[in-house]
Order: structure tokens, then C-alpha cells, then sequence
């Protein structure tokens, strides 16, 4: 398993524990974050640029309940890691769930992220603002 790799699990183990602070350490000063997101009104899927509007992503998780976070698989290419992903989500507001499995994919330079995606089911998402 890669440098990367094993980068991505210690920053799943540090969300799980909270640990937003590590994240944003790891990440590059110009980080790119869901740049090829169509707008959609999510705010949770919202292209970020930078780690202080990076952070902001994170205070946007707190309108979600989580039920399951459940990385299953990391796929490795030249540069970057790709994980598949098991979510149970709840938006607080609405009381609505969102269950998918998601990819993320993660890009990497000397050690750093240096760009994020989420690939989900938007339409669930947008659903369950509502």
C-alpha cells in the first residue's frame, strides 16, 4: 500500500474521530475541493478552494446526521487514490435519508492533497434538502 493510501485511511480514522484539524493538515495551501461539481445547492457539495474554505465544508457536515461511514475499497493509480465508499446520511433539517455508495477520489503532490471529489448521487441529495 502506498504513501497516499495509507494517508486517505488515517484521514477517514480522523474523521470519524473528529479530528477536522488533521485533515486540513494534510492537505496542500491550494487544494482544490469538488471543482467539477455541478452546482446544485447542496451545501456540502459545493466547490472549495483553499484549506479555510475547505474547513468551511466540514462545518457544512454538521447538518447531516451519519449512520454509517463506511470506507470499503482504495484504489491506487500514479498520483492519486480512489475509495469507495458506503454513506447513510440524515439531513437534520428535513429528517430525510441519503444511502449511497459514493467514490471519492483524491490527488496527491509531495505528500499533500492537493485535490478532492466526491462522485454521489446528487439527486439524492438535492431530494433530501426538501
Amino acid at each position: 500500500m502506498s504513501d497516499s493510501s495509507n494517508l486517505v485511511q488515517r484521514i477517514y480514522a480522523a474523521f470519524g474521530e473528529g479530528n477536522i484539524a488533521f485533515i486540513l493538515d494534510q492537505l496542500a495551501d491550494d487544494v482544490s475541493w469538488d471543482d467539477e461539481l455541478a452546482p446544485c445547492g447542496v451545501p456540502w457539495l459545493t466547490h472549495r478552494k483553499g484549506r479555510e474554505e475547505v474547513a468551511s465544508f466540514f462545518q457544512s457536515l454538521e447538518q447531516l446526521a451519519f449512520h454509517q461511514f463506511e470506507p470499503l475499497q482504495v484504489l491506487e493509480g500514479e498520483g492519486c487514490v480512489a475509495c469507495v465508499v458506503r454513506v447513510d446520511l440524515e439531513v437534520v433539517a428535513t429528517g430525510k435519508r441519503i444511502r449511497d455508495l459514493a467514490m471519492h477520489l483524491w490527488h496527491f503532490d509531495n505528500g499533500k492533497v492537493t485535490s478532492f471529489r466526491h462522485f454521489v448521487d446528487t439527486h439524492q441529495h438535492v431530494l433530501a434538502l426538501t
